[in-house]
């Protein structure tokens, strides 16, 4: 029963561990029942991260290490289908505007079964990976986590309008490196309004809302997206699915259970889980589906037990 729908490799990103099949065999070891391979899309050269550069990598580079990273993971597809069910997906990095031409050049080339919508960067600066580069999109957003929260949730939406995400990745990745990661959005009026206008906009197409659970790995109380933004988002009838955004093998499943725990804690009484079956859930993704199961169902699933304990 358990499962992910957020993955990453040492093999195909610098800043993970391990090769890819690696992962998917940690996966099967610790009995999950479906796990997405969601490597990063590859990106222009002004957009490399210090660890790619170091390694003089280009954006021909990224693009050959993507497509690698496809075709490993239809063999590896194959190769487990008897031990595990693998999708194959891809995790987006909206940038700047023009990156909906490469993001829509990437659905059209490769026959993914998922992507996942995120948002790493404001100002064309990353926000995730380092307090340096933090602090940097910080000042060009006037200098407060308050304007740079605002100026994330509007690129969210700007992502989310253009591409519709069958995933909604991390959704506020952007409290991570600020200054009280664990306060409350809804003391920034704007904020929360522009929070609550994406949360009805994936409302409205569908879309899903991944629990993330690496915000708790990353020393955070509560998972992405927070408890606040949960409620809200299940209350207006917005569906959950479940990640762990592993790194490498020492991180899949990692605090599952503490993640389920919190999703109790937060109203949420059912999870969606995207599958191969019959029927067809989004026009661009043929033979994916959604099936929902409650809470209680998957905490009480034994393999959940094993998977905490392993």
């Amino acid at each position: 029963m358990p499962f992910s729908y957020h993955s990453h490799s040492g093999q195909f990103c610098r800043h993970a561990e391990n090769l890819l099949e690696e992962v998917v065999q940690t996966a099967v070891r610790k009995q999950m029942d479906l796990y997405a391979l969601t490597e990063h899309m590859p990106r222009e050269e002004e957009d490399l991260y210090p660890e790619e550069i170091k390694l003089s990598y280009t954006a021909a580079t990224l693009a050959k290490q993507f497509d690698d990273y496809f075709h490993e993971a239809q063999r590896l597809q194959k190769m487990y289908a008897s031990a595990i069910k693998l999708l194959i997906g891809i995790e987006i990095d909206w940038i700047r505007h023009s990156s909906l031409g490469v993001i829509q050049g990437l659905l059209q080339k490769y026959p993914f079964d998922l992507f996942i919508g995120s948002v790493h960067h404001v100002h064309t600066i990353p926000i995730d990976y380092d307090g340096n580069m933090y602090f940097e999109a910080r000042e060009k957003s006037g200098g407060t986590d308050e304007k740079l929260a605002e100026d994330y949730f509007d690129l969210q939406y700007e992502m989310l309008k253009a591409l519709k995400p069958p995933v909604v990745g991390h959704f506020d990745l952007i409290r991570l490196l600020s200054d009280e990661p664990e306060s409350s959005f809804v003391q920034w009026a704007l904020v929360w309004q522009k929070i609550l206008r994406n949360l009805d906009f994936i409302v409205d197409y569908g879309g899903l809302v991944e629990l993330n659970s690496a915000g708790l790995r990353k020393g955070m109380s509560e998972p992405y997206p927070k408890a606040e933004i949960c409620k809200e988002f299940f209350d207006r009838g917005g569906a959950f699915t479940l990640s762990d955004d592993s790194h490498g093998i020492k991180q899949v499943g990692t605090n599952y259970g503490r993640c389920l725990s919190f999703a109790e804690e937060a109203g949420i009484t059912s999870i969606t889980i995207l599958e191969k079956g019959v029927a067809t859930r989004d026009s661009r993704f043929p033979g994916i589906t959604t099936n929902v199961v409650s809470l209680m169902e998957l905490k009480e699933h034994p393999s959940f037990f094993y998977l905490e304990g392993f």
